[in-house]
């Protein structure tokens, strides 16, 4: 019987010998050999070298590495970027997608929450906002025993990424964390909000915050280029006109200095002194227009670490320099 004789499919890869599977891959993949060759050196069929090098795969004798062209200059961006803006870290993608942005944030989030050091027990706040939604269905690391706490109210939002409960638990699926909940909207009436205050559940959220170990911040566009906010903001304001955006809902001027508007006395959010004492605080935002958001919020102190991509880092340079 031939060394090519078949058993059929399930027995294909019991019959080839390791070192002529060996002997094709490193012929196929170290010497450029074709094919061709290789089947006529091995005696062998053609079909059969496909063969012989896909279990060459399959068993581990080979490794392929794809390498990042873009890696240097993404480091190198990453670093002027986080001297010019006087930040703690700044870990950026490459490039990013609107369709798989929580994907392609993945590894920067990850880095960005490997250096906050979480031991179990630690908490983690979490901010409503497009960005964030998407980084809690795709992005987020391992995060086992880690509570993670909503920042702002929104249970009543009917936009899914105002509904801080949701983007909590969602996150915390994916990561193994445990989430906390905060059942209150994001501006709630007066006697909603003197309610609250005294609640238990809502004093136990309160608490998280003011000793968290770090935060997963989006970063909001500037108000007048933004479709919609959440529910119960005074958009009709004319304090709006100058916001440069908000980090949980402390709306920003350019300068970093807070807009305030009626009925902010009494929002549903992580006060910007509270988020400037988070060890970690990781604003998280991408694209040309949240340039001026970006830079206000670090002028606001709100954020200190960064998760954006090349191209927005580069905007952000050309904008300060």
């Amino acid at each position: 019987m031939s060394s090519e004789s078949t058993t059929g499919a399930e027995g294909s890869r019991a019959r080839f010998p390791l070192d002529t599977v060996y002997q094709a891959a490193r012929m196929y993949y170290l010497e450029d050999a074709t094919q061709v060759e290789i089947a006529s050196r091995l005696g062998v069929s053609r079909p059969t070298v496909s063969r012989l090098v896909a279990e060459a795969r399959r068993a581990g004798l080979v490794r392929i590495e794809v390498v990042d062209p873009f890696q240097d200059e993404t480091v190198a961006l990453a670093e002027r970027l986080q001297v010019v803006l006087g930040l703690r870290a700044v870990h950026l993608a490459a490039v990013t997608h609107q369709a798989t942005l929580g994907a392609d944030l993945a590894g920067p989030i990850a880095t960005a929450v490997e250096g906050m050091g979480l031991v179990p027990g630690d908490a983690v706040l979490m901010s409503s906002g497009r960005t964030v939604y998407d980084v809690a269905h795709a992005g987020m690391p391992p995060l086992a025993g880690v509570q993670l706490v909503p920042t702002v109210g929104g249970q009543a939002d009917p936009m899914p990424w105002f509904q801080t409960n949701e983007i909590t638990r969602t996150a915390a699926e994916h990561s193994g964390a445990i989430p906390a909940f905060l059942f209150a909207q994001a501006l709630p009436s007066h006697a909603m909000r003197a309610t609250l205050d005294e609640d238990p559940a809502f004093q136990h959220v309160v608490g998280l915050w003011g000793r968290a170990k770090g935060a997963i911040l989006g970063v909001g566009a500037p108000t007048p280029t933004r479709d919609a906010l959440a529910r119960g903001i005074p958009v009709e304001d004319a304090a709006f006109d100058q916001a440069a955006g908000d980090v949980c809902l402390n709306f920003f001027a350019a300068d970093g200095s807070p807009i305030e508007f009626p009925g902010s006395e009494r929002m549903v959010r992580t006060s910007r002194e509270v988020l400037a004492g988070v060890p970690h605080a990781v604003g998280v935002a991408v694209g040309a227009a949240k340039v001026p958001s970006i830079t206000g919020a670090v002028r606001a102190g709100m954020i200190n670490e960064l998760v954006t991509d090349a191209a927005t880092a580069r905007a952000l340079l050309d904008a300060l320099a």
